[in-house]
């Protein structure tokens, strides 16, 4: 079966979104969204902390969070959610429940290594 995208991207597109490995050092509900959802601090080596959030709530709690690595696009500019200006977007996919699954690499890697 052929995949067939709205959006075909060429090599440098892709080579334009900068994607990381980070490491969740900090995760506390999110008490001003609107949605339910954690404000996280993510370590990303050199290139420093950046906050964001993320609607995960009904797969992971705070304590799961801290210390999983995470892959997230650390080029965006930055966006204001709530009361905090998100600094990435940490990815994920829907899961059969409807619920975020997050990506994270096979093993635990340096901060701050690029997706290539």
């Amino acid at each position: 079966m052929e995949y067939k995208s709205k959006h075909l991207l060429n090599w440098k597109d892709f080579t334009n979104v900068d994607m990381r490995v980070g490491t969740i050092t900090e995760a506390v509900v999110f008490e001003e969204a609107r949605k339910p959802a954690y404000k996280l601090l993510v370590d990303f080596g050199e290139l420093g902390v950046l906050k964001t959030s993320a609607q995960i709530t009904k797969r992971y709690t705070p304590e799961r969070l801290v210390g999983k690595q995470v892959v997230a696009v650390v080029n965006f500019p930055p966006k204001q959610i709530a009361n905090i200006m998100s600094e990435c977007l940490i990815l994920g996919t829907m899961g059969d429940d409807n619920e975020v699954v997050l990506l994270q690499p096979e093993m635990k890697i340096k901060n701050g290594l690029r997706i290539s």
